[in-house]
């Protein structure tokens, strides 16, 4: 009986968290290997999920993003700091109301849930990623802040690419509040375990089955490794080997990409 309890978890296919950004995608174009990466996983029978900081697009959106650059998926295989934080507070006060900064991923994950999107007496304020915010919004967020709306951000990266450059994150807008406010935000995304918890139990999966992949030390591989995965960490992002021996804690493997990754 002890022997094939052994064989049984020595079979079990490991499932896979795989950031996005530095990770399948450097802005608009594919990392070399990301789609047969994906394939791989398909073709392995391992399940996966795809798990990015940034909440402004929708799981249809990030979908057709990747389909039309080669990496196959479905929209299931998408989870986001979007949903994690309309799951969060959903769970905190259900059939709430909230004063919104953000997207279109973040203002649906937002109604999924059953929330009110308002800014008469909401129950929180809750800060994404936008490209368009009025000063009149940031105004009013300031307001309800300072009055004691609680004050949630979906992550805490300052700044994130695009085709032009950098341009400024979550983290960034949520500094000017708490500058103006003196409040900080409750930060949902990674580096926090709770996302981590949230989309494990979105996979039906356990952390002891799972693999982190990432390209950044600070959100990826600390995540991880809070939430007791296996991390692998790719230099085709914001890390450099280089900088591993600056951290703390180590990854359990380094690849170069998910090119060389074998499920």
């Amino acid at each position: 009986m002890g022997e094939e309890k052994i064989q049984s978890r020595q079979e079990t296919k490991k499932t896979y968290i795989i950031d996005m950004d530095g990770v399948l995608v450097h802005g608009e174009r594919p990392i070399p290997g990301a789609g047969d990466f994906i394939q791989r996983l398909k073709d392995g029978g391992h399940k996966f999920l795809i798990l990015t900081n940034n909440s402004r697009y929708t799981p249809s959106d990030l979908q057709h993003r990747l389909n039309s650059i080669g990496i196959m998926v479905d929209s299931k295989n998408l989870y986001s700091s979007a949903m994690a934080t309309a799951s969060f507070v959903q769970s905190q006060k259900p059939n709430g109301s909230a004063f919104v900064l953000g997207g279109t991923g973040l203002y649906q994950a937002l109604t999924e849930v059953g929330y009110t999107l308002s800014d008469y007496n909401p129950d929180y304020v809750i800060l994404g990623e936008t490209d368009s915010l009025s000063y009149d919004r940031i105004i009013r967020a300031t307001q309800l802040i300072s009055a004691g709306v609680p004050f949630i951000a979906t992550n805490p990266d300052p700044a994130g690419p695009a085709e032009s450059g950098i341009i400024p994150g979550c983290g960034a807008v949520a500094s000017l509040l708490e500058k103006a406010t003196g409040y900080t935000p409750y930060y949902v995304g990674k580096p926090n375990p709770l996302i981590m918890r949230l989309a494990l139990r979105y996979l039906g999966e356990h952390s002891e089955n799972a693999v982190m992949v990432g390209d950044n030390m600070n959100t990826d591989m600390k995540v991880g490794l809070e939430s007791g995965l296996e991390t692998i960490l790719v230099l085709s992002g914001v890390t450099s080997r280089e900088m591993i021996g600056k951290s703390p804690y180590r990854p359990n493997k380094v690849m170069n990409s998910v090119a060389e990754i074998t499920p």
